[in-house]
């Protein structure tokens, strides 16, 4: 090759290669703002980035709603990484996971604003879980437990809730959880503990309570409650799923705990889980071991662990770091309540769901000094639904819980929590009052664990007609082919308006005299059978049924139950 080929041929290289540089364009250079979601709903955090030739060289990073001492540092800290690898995709604090990922996600967010990154991808739909197998059974359980504090107000003045975990659960034929659907109620004094939680000022009549309105620890009022108060107050109860994303803890939120956990549960036994608990969760609260730890009790604990047991852990609480068992709540137990109460699945389903629904109840009944009578009823539901959103099979039970003052025996009772000055007291249910219930921090916690559902009453809890129990059995096998649009269409032609209990012949109440009279041979025969078996109503202040039903269609999780090997 000549020389003056070659010099052709560099030039030419020389040339192409100062195009491309040429061509290349100059990185990003400005100022950008993002903004994302914290620890604290309502109150974003909020980035400036500064960009030098598409290079990340500041961040400033703002949250007013942070935590003090323990959200904020992560305010510092993550810019100070981002900058460090010229990327938001770093590590998070760890004593502060929600607010380091707001940081990562506002970064984001504005480097998106530059034309830099990609939008997230829309999520896509979970695969329903697969389920097969013979002799499958499902269960209903539910938990109750009292909580001391340790919260109190600024008046030094105690914060109490109680905790309800509610438990669906399918066990497949040696009691291996197949799949675990799992939610909790807790009701706490309204004088602090947090945006978002459910209160209770205690029952009409009562000593009111102190109230912290913003829930900032600092008492603004007393809370007096009424008759409508009280009604409103437990139909606005919301359980920790239905709290949704606003219940943020150390790691996600409640929701996506629980989530881990119960895909944790499958394929363990209760007594498996209970022996799991035992071992590799803290003696003193309950919560999975970790590496770390500055108690010495759970560090020797966790210490004592071979490396696999070490390698589980760390892959549970990547996900999951809450107590299966503390006076925030007894998870274990409600699953072992659910194992006890199973019944066998009846045919082949495409969802299961969760449902509950609370009801305020006033009276009638009073006791012997014309104070009135009332308690709160949770109707909790747990149905398997066929494709085309049809009933074939659920589970239903009911809580209510009263004033100790009179309401039969074997009623649940609530004396209120303690400090509220105590309700008059029927000890031998005969409407008659013999002294004053005044509780203590024992005698709360006692009582709240003593409350028993309606089924756990059993045969002590006569109707009209055969039990509580045996009601609700023939109305669940009713409600099995039946959509809940149906069942509501149902109650509003065949039951009475007023008290919502079926209709039949022979009613002195002209009202359900007429709307009876009305109806066709047929329906007034299916309504024979029906009342044969059940006469209580499906919706009053003792508990709506159907609104639990339409709950757990709401809240419904697609999975593919098939009976048979």
């Amino acid at each position: 090759m000549s020389r003056k080929t070659l010099s052709l041929i560099l030039c030419l290289t020389l040339m192409l290669g100062s195009l491309a540089v040429m061509a290349e364009p100059a990185g990003v250079s400005g100022t950008f703002t993002g903004e994302a979601e914290g620890f604290s709903t309502g109150s974003p955090i909020k980035v400036t980035v500064t960009l030098v030739d598409g290079k990340i060289t500041e961040v400033t990073a703002v949250g007013e709603g942070e935590t003090e001492g323990i959200g904020t540092p992560a305010l510092t800290e993550m810019p100070a990484r981002i900058v460090a690898a010229n990327s938001a995709d770093v590590d998070v604090l760890a004593s502060a996971t929600w607010t380091s990922k707001g940081v990562i996600e506002a970064v984001k967010a504005a480097l998106l604003s530059a034309g830099i990154g990609e939008a997230a991808a829309p999520e896509t739909a979970a695969e329903p879980v697969v389920i097969q197998g013979s002799n499958v059974t499902v269960g209903l359980g539910i938990n109750n437990t009292g909580r001391i504090g340790p919260g109190k107000d600024d008046k030094d003045v105690q914060v109490y809730s109680f905790n309800q975990v509610f438990a669906a659960v399918l066990f497949d034929a040696e009691g291996r959880i197949l799949y675990a659907k799992l939610d909790q109620l807790e009701v706490a004094t309204p004088n602090y503990d947090g945006e978002g939680m459910p209160h209770f000022a205690g029952f009409p009549g009562q000593y009111p309570y102190l109230y912290d309105s913003d829930h900032d620890g600092k008492i603004d009022s007393v809370m007096e409650t009424n008759d409508d108060l009280f009604k409103s107050d437990i139909a606005g109860w919301l359980t920790k799923r239905e709290r949704g994303d606003g219940y943020k803890m150390g790691t996600g939120t409640w929701s996506s705990q629980m989530d881990a956990y119960e895909a944790f549960f499958v394929g363990k036994t209760v007594t498996e889980l209970e022996e799991w608990f035992a071992k590799y969760t803290s003696d003193r609260n309950g919560r999975p071991l970790k590496d770390g730890s500055t108690n010495e009790q759970d560090k020797a604990k966790y210490d004592a662990l071979n490396e696999q047991d070490k390698a589980m852990l760390a892959d549970v609480t990547s996900g999951a770091t809450m107590s299966l068992n503390d006076s925030h709540g007894n998870l274990i137990g409600a699953l072992k309540t659910a194992y006890e109460n199973r019944k066998p699945v009846t045919a082949s389903a495409a969802s299961l769901g969760l449902g509950v629904n609370f009801t305020g109840r006033i009276g009638p009944g009073k006791d012997s000094t014309e104070t009135q009578v009332y308690s709160f009823n949770e109707v909790v539901a747990v149905t398997l639904f066929d494709a085309e959103g049809r009933i074939v099979q659920v589970v239903m039970d009911q809580v209510e819980v009263a004033t100790p003052n009179y309401d039969g025996e074997g009623m649940p009772h609530f004396s209120g929590f303690p400090g509220q000055g105590g309700y008059n007291y029927d000890f031998n249910h005969d409407g008659v009052i013999d002294g004053k219930l005044v509780t203590n921090n024992e005698g709360f916690q006692t009582e709240v664990a003593s409350w028993l559902t309606k089924r756990e009453r059993g045969n002590g809890y006569k109707m009209g007609i055969g039990t509580w129990s045996s009601q609700m059995d023939a109305y669940e096998a009713f409600f099995a082919g039946k959509t809940v649009a149906e069942l509501e269409e149902w109650f509003a032609k065949y039951t009475s308006d007023r008290n919502g209990r079926p209709l039949k012949d022979g009613s002195t109440n002209e009202q359900d005299k007429a709307k009876y009279d009305a109806l066709s041979d047929q329906d007034k025969a299916m309504l024979v059978d029906v009342t044969s078996g059940a006469t209580m109503s499906l919706n009053d202040s003792h508990g709506n049924l159907i609104a639990a039903l339409q709950d757990s269609l709401d809240n419904q999780v697609k999975l593919e139950l098939k009976l048979g090997d």
